[in-house]
């Protein structure tokens, strides 16, 4: 997606001398980038792009596009696309449109129809990350705590952060030494901004002593601060070939692949682990150790109890299962 187009804006002969027409547009134009997460506007960019790129080779006009044009393009992609790439990229055909003034009808019968016969003959479920649960965490602390060296300290550090404060990878990455705060319990993590926080009012979460040393988040932090020399500013940097840690902050992809190589080390598939599979594991777990949902949503900050509960339902697939007790 190119930069969204700036907005409208009065006619100059309707405004004080002294008003700056540009630099009015162009904070407006910021202002407007800012209602989103990075993450999200990079996504919308992406899929945007896709779309003009796509009317570009076949002469169609993107802006303003026709239904008809958009209920094409959404029919000819679904040959290569899951259904939540399909809707996110109808998200932000129209987030275009509205943004340039123009009006774009999801409902019309061109788009409708299309979408709807997509979802019947494709579905809509997600594809889910499998999720890290304490067991298979262990395996990757374990083997990573066999390897000497900064990064597999930044990474069980990364690992058990992730894990017991059921973080996104955009809050994970975002973490400052300033928003750790020691307390005789453990760590209080301090988060600036996240999802479900997008206007920064913050949010404290409990970072627990671990009961053994391998698994213990505060040890893993605090061994990673030290060893690395991290005093201020980000908490999860890069870390050299030659084994020095950098000043740069790890990306919300550096998390994934983090994840992914962990696992891997342990003997497990890498492509069915993502970043979210640190937030997913400790959902399901705590589901597994029976922990009630209120103080599951407490820790993870889901907003949502169904959402929760698609973690609770998995989590409890094989305790009190009624297929256990009929002695088979």
């Amino acid at each position: 997606m190119t930069q969204p187009p700036a907005p409208r804006v009065p006619r100059a002969d309707t405004l004080p001398a002294a008003f700056d027409l540009t630099e009015a547009a162009e904070r407006a134009r910021g202002y407007a980038r800012q209602a989103r997460a990075q993450s999200t506007r990079r996504s919308y960019a992406i899929a945007w792009t896709d779309f003009c790129q796509w009317c570009d080779a076949r002469g169609l006009l993107a802006l303003p596009a026709s239904p008809e044009t958009v209920g094409l393009f959404l029919a000819d992609r679904a040959q290569t696309h899951r259904p939540a790439s399909l809707r996110l990229r109808l998200v932000a055909i129209g987030q275009a449109h509205r943004l340039q003034g123009h009006a774009l009808d999801p409902r019309h019968p061109a788009v409708r129809e299309v979408w709807a016969g997509i979802r019947r003959q494709h579905g809509t479920a997600p594809r889910q990350a499998t999720a890290a649960t304490s067991e298979v965490l262990r395996d990757a602390l374990r083997e990573l705590a066999r390897r000497p060296g900064l990064r597999p300290l930044r990474d069980r550090a990364l690992l058990l952060v992730g894990f017991a404060a059921a973080l996104r990878r955009s809050e994970l990455v975002a973490l400052d030494d300033a928003d750790l705060r020691p307390v005789p319990e453990g760590i209080v993590l301090t988060l600036r901004r996240s999802k479900t926080d997008p206007d920064g009012a913050s949010t404290e979460i409990a970072l627990p002593h671990g009961q053994h040393a391998l698994t213990c988040p505060v040890r893993a932090v605090q061994a990673w601060l030290e060893a690395a020399g991290i005093a201020s500013g980000a908490v999860f940097v890069s870390v050299t070939r030659g084994g020095r840690a950098t000043a740069t902050r790890l990306s919300d992809r550096d998390v994934a692949r983090v994840v992914k190589a962990a696992f891997a080390a342990a003997g497990y598939d890498p492509a069915s682990f993502a970043g979210h599979s640190l937030r997913a594991g400790f959902a399901t777990s705590a589901a597994r150790a029976g922990v009630p949902e209120h103080a599951i949503m407490q820790q993870t900050r889901h907003r949502s109890a169904a959402t929760l509960r698609g973690y609770v339902r998995r989590g409890g697939l094989f305790r009190d299962n009624a297929a256990s007790k009929v002695g088979l």
